[in-house]
């Protein structure tokens, strides 16, 4: 077997055989007997370069002549070919260059063409702040990749707020990711220092809507992006006019500071005499107007930024674990995939209402004690001092009832008292800290979902039998006229489902029937033609889940499936602790994450939470 050994050479007079080459590493590999061995000269390389490097500036053997502008230098091919692509696709083609003995190259810098010969001879460059751009680009040109990525390293390492812009706009036409993504990812963190310079004046207006619409760009508040838009627009106000309304849309205005929108940006002459301003503006103005409407006007011009002090997560409080009620209440943070407990509920309960208000308060009402009896109680959720306080109880108790805000006011819909089903449906005012009757739904069940959308109230399925069949009945409420409607039925009888509003649209998702038992069918109502349409299917089927949306986007959390499995010939329960995602765009469903706990009959809620309060990675 062969033996492989490094050690110093030993002078020919001490080492008979060796040549003498002191000071030299070599590489011996012996054979089994040692007569023979293999010898490397690690300087051979360095060697060999600097050998031909004296060719080239003794004239010696060169075979071609580069040409830029005026300049020309003598090279060999084979060194040029060994260390570009771009030379050693031209020397092998078919190309006239190929054959010629003078090769002229545009687009380069006479001296920046000599440093990438000098280069290609010396594995040397020296890189400056004079030089580095004109370098990259001809080191691009020429595909040379080690100076190319030395020029990108270079221009990282001299990074700074003053021409952060520049190196990111650089590296994109060049086509340096690596460097563009860290460029880009500087500027997003030192914004507001980044804003004080001049050369973010002077992008495009497409960069700008490309900085200041990423969620990750790193301001206090909304009123400094909002600055440096006007800053840039007074930069060159006859250029840029046509683009401003554009640009304005991807500034937040809605989470502007009230005062802010009446003093600063209501003053703006440019703001006042385009009409798309002015419609932003009034979108801006009516999100503070209506706290209580703020989840129906939801759109990305009102979701907070990720380092802007808040972020929207996902609540669930409550459920059922195999007849295990829990008091648990935690946030789950779709962008980091962590789940963090919060204040637990001052009981343990399930089959609850739960609704969040415009202010980011939750409400959680109702329910069923582990003993099987209906609550009246109605907690609210402080998410400042992560705390419950316990406000006006129901008139009556509810279990499996719908909960909703609208208009500013609870309302707890349905639901089983104890004995018997509820059409009754009663308003909380949280003026008054008071609950009234409203007049009752046409049907009473229990197990309806229900949500608000548009000024009204949507009433859909739920049980009307002790068997807890669902049913396919739609209703909705209209307070202004004090009166029910019915509605196009759904697709599919359902009890026991989750409910949400997307772009417009209602989902119903999941629940129970007895044809069909738990089911993972999903359907979309259409406010606007009283339509039903069928999407794609959960991958699980799903009784009683918590339903949220964040950033356009359904989660579905929990759940149970009853007659899947059996043991013994007896049916066993399933309780998910699953997390699927849905993506209205593709029409997809996909398996998200999990939760701490498997349960059914929880409740969900989509709240903006400080950053103090979010999950941490």
């Amino acid at each position: 077997m062969a033996m492989t050994k490094e050690f110093q050479t030993l002078p020919a007079n001490q080492r008979s055989g060796l040549p003498s080459c002191s000071q030299n590493v070599v590489q011996l590999s012996d054979d089994d007997n040692g007569d023979s061995y293999r010898y490397v000269e690690s300087s051979h390389p360095v060697q060999l370069l600097s050998g031909l490097n004296s060719l080239r500036l003794g004239t010696m053997f060169c075979d071609m002549t580069i040409c830029v502008e005026e300049a020309s230098y003598l090279c060999h091919r084979l060194v040029l070919a060994s260390c570009s692509s771009y030379f050693k696709a031209m020397f092998s083609s078919k190309l006239a260059e190929s054959k010629q003995d003078r090769v002229v190259i545009n687009g380069i810098e006479p001296g920046m063409m000599k440093l990438i010969i000098d280069y290609a001879y010396t594995s040397e460059v020296l890189i400056n702040k004079n030089n580095v751009q004109s370098l990259l680009s001809a080191a691009n040109l020429l595909e040379i990749l080690p100076v190319r990525d030395a020029c990108c390293s270079f221009m990282e390492r001299n990074m700074d707020v003053t021409n952060c812009i520049g190196i990111h706009c650089f590296a994109e036409a060049h086509a340096c990711i690596d460097l563009q993504m860290k460029a880009k990812d500087f500027i997003l963190c030192h914004f507001p220092e980044v804003c004080k310079y001049e050369e973010l004046l002077t992008v495009s207006c497409s960069k700008l809507i490309e900085l200041i619409s990423d969620d990750d760009l790193n301001v206090n508040n909304e009123e400094m992006v909002f600055n440096c838009v006007i800053a840039w627009y007074r930069h060159s106000e006859e250029a840029r006019r046509s683009d401003f309304s554009t640009l304005l849309e991807h500034v937040r205005l809605p989470l502007l500071n009230p005062y802010f929108l009446h003093d600063c940006v209501s003053r703006e002459d440019v703001v006042r005499n385009t009409p798309k301003c002015m419609q932003l503006l009034e979108e801006a103005i009516e999100y503070h107007l209506l706290e209580d409407r703020r989840s129906e006007l939801q759109s990305s011009r009102t979701q907070p930024r990720n380092l802007s002090g808040t972020r929207e997560l996902i609540i669930a409080v409550g459920g059922e674990d195999d007849k295990v009620v829990l008091r648990s209440v935690e946030s789950f943070d779709p962008q980091t995939h962590t789940w963090r407990t919060l204040a637990c509920l001052p009981f343990a309960v399930s089959k609850h209402g739960l609704v969040c208000s415009g202010s980011q308060q939750l409400y959680m009402a109702g329910g069923e004690f582990p003993d099987g009896s209906a609550s009246r109680s109605v907690w609210r959720y402080d998410p400042c001092f992560d705390s419950w306080q316990e406000v006006a109880s129901f008139n009556v108790p509810r279990s499996e009832l719908g909960l909703a805000m609208l208009d500013g006011f609870v309302y707890a819909v349905g639901g089983w008292e104890g004995s018997s089903r509820l059409d009754s449906v009663e308003r909380y005012n949280p003026s008054t800290n008071q609950w009234n009757f409203i007049p009752p739904m046409k049907m009473a069940v229990t197990s309806p979902t229900v949500v608000a959308h548009e000024g009204l109230l949507y009433v859909t399925g739920g049980a009307v039998l002790e068997d807890g069949d669902g049913i396919d009945l739609v209703q909705s409420y209209n307070p202004h006229t004090n009166k029910w409607t019915e509605l196009n039925p759904m697709i599919i009888a359902r009890s026991g489902a989750a409910a949400c509003v997307l772009n417009g649209s209602l989902y119903i998702i999941g629940g129970w029937h007895a044809s069909t038992e738990n089911t993972n069918k999903v359907e979309r109502y259409n406010p606007q033609t009283n339509t039903w349409q069928q999407r794609a299917s959960m991958i699980e089927r799903r009784y009683r889940p918590g339903v949220a949306v964040v950033k356009g986007r359904i989660y579905v959390c929990g759940g149970e499936e009853d007659g899947l499995l059996f043991c013994r010939f007896t049916k066993q329960i399933v309780y998910h602790d699953t997390i699927e995602r849905y993506d209205e765009e593709m029409d997809t469903w996909q398996i998200f994450g999990e939760m701490p706990t498997r349960r059914s009959w929880l409740s969900c809620v989509t709240m903006m939470m400080r950053k103090e309060m979010i999950p941490r990675e």
